[in-house]
């Protein structure tokens, strides 16, 4: 057993699998700890590398293309902060960081794995089912479905039309728009029943909602052009629920047949 246990996380290799926990600290970044532990297989794994700086080093790990559904859905842009693939290591601890390295490259060499894109996920991907609350409401995801119930205190439009349905299969794009130079943004779901409205959020038909805690409003396109519903939304929380409704469109779109190229994932390529 190769094993890593530092303020940001712990990483422990038993021959066969990378067990990666997130630390527990304050300076873990909510979206990791939300995650949780992620268990990769020594087959998915590319590579592995412990880089040196001054004051602390990081721990990063490779992933072959097509493993992830986490790192399909993103891109491969996850910021690093939010890649559960890397540990921060103190400079005392890099030797064992090293040794844990070597030990994944000498598993791998052994193994003969490849490098190669995979054919098939070799991860499970977000796990469902995950809630977001806010003072303007409650977006759910199972895995299946995107609920959208508004709270007593939203705007009375949007309680009148209710509770908001999506079938993840007819979804054929999730997006992040984040406010440039705030913490509040956008989240926009579009169905294949919606045309994508070419408004800025701001002008949309609904006025702008924002969070009683946290100033961060989405709209949600799920009716015909041009009619947008709104809800407020933790901005963290809000783009674990982006990534996991991504990953999941993307897994079915993967076992259904080749995947469209959806819209790049705002929020997360800056």
């Amino acid at each position: 057993m190769a094993e890593i246990i530092q303020r940001d996380g712990t990483w422990a290799f038993d021959g066969t699998t990378v067990r990666i926990t997130p630390g527990l600290h304050r300076s873990v970044p909510l979206f990791r700890q939300t995650y949780g532990e992620v268990a990769v297989p020594l087959e998915a794994v590319a590579g592995v590398a412990f880089e040196p700086e001054r004051k602390r080093g990081r721990l990063r790990m490779r992933l072959r293309e097509g493993a992830d559904p986490l790192l399909h859905a993103t891109g491969g842009r996850l910021p690093d902060p939010a890649d559960p693939y890397r540990l921060i290591v103190d400079v005392d601890r890099a030797g064992v960081a090293e040794y844990v390295a070597e030990e994944i490259r000498h598993a791998l060499l052994l193994d003969q794995i490849p490098k190669e894109p995979t054919k098939t996920y070799l991860l499970p991907g977000p796990p469902v089912p995950v809630s977001v609350r806010s003072s303007d409401g409650t977006v759910s995801f199972d895995g299946t479905q995107v609920r959208i119930d508004w709270a007593d205190t939203s705007d009375r439009v949007k309680r009148a039309t209710g509770p908001r349905i999506i079938d993840v299969g007819d979804l054929v794009q999730v997006e992040w728009l984040p406010n440039s130079g705030y913490e509040d943004g956008f989240m926009r779901f579009v169905t294949r029943e919606a045309s994508f409205s070419k408004l800025p959020p701001e002008k949309a038909d609904f006025p702008l909602i924002k969070s009683v805690s946290i100033p961060l409003t989405f709209p949600l396109e799920t009716r015909p052009p041009h009619t947008l519903q709104w809800a407020g939304l933790p901005q963290n929380s809000a783009l674990e629920l982006q990534r996991r409704v991504k990953a999941r469109l993307l897994m079915m779109k993967r076992v259904r047949g080749p995947r469209s190229v959806l819209a790049r994932t705002m929020g997360l390529t800056r």
